[in-house]
């Protein structure tokens, strides 16, 4: 991991901590355009207040970074998630060319780079390299801190 990779995952971070004020998942996500440096997409997980399957980070993420490029192909794109990617959001990477996934933390429960399975091993037509564990400490302390208030909150 490079100092650029901590900068983009510490934005990634600040997004899913405004997930966790929304009573939200604390996930968050950027993309980030490889050639100039610039973040093109931002998002965090609005599933709950969106009541919405689809309304993950990395979606809307990459939403937002094609909305800004003008078209689906983000192949000169790196993205940046505090949490490993659901099989959907790895789908979306796929189809969407993204260059390279780094994630912070390990999903044992949905992981799909690696934890539950590897979607980008398999033959598809694109398979992004991928990086976990950029500040995995600071994720995993994110999303445990949250589960442990909402199970206090449910008691």
């Amino acid at each position: 991991m490079t100092s650029e990779d901590e900068t983009y995952m510490r934005r990634a971070l600040e997004l899913a901590r405004q997930a966790a004020l929304a009573d939200e998942t604390p996930v968050g996500a950027v993309v980030v355009h490889l050639r100039t440096g610039q973040i093109v997409g931002e998002g965090r997980n609005r599933r709950e207040n969106g009541k919405n399957a689809l309304y993950h980070a990395e979606v809307e993420a990459i939403d937002s970074a094609c909305k800004a490029l003008g078209g689906w192909r983000l192949w000169e794109c790196a993205l940046y998630v505090t949490l490993e990617p659901c099989p959907m959001c790895a789908g979306a990477l796929i189809n969407a060319r993204i260059a390279r996934v780094v994630f912070g933390a390990d999903d044992p429960k949905a992981g799909c780079c690696g934890s539950v399975t590897d979607l980008f091993a398999l033959p598809f037509n694109h398979r992004p390299p991928v990086e976990g564990g950029c500040l995995a400490a600071e994720c995993t302390s994110l999303l445990r801190a949250f589960f442990a208030a909402l199970r206090k909150k449910k008691s």
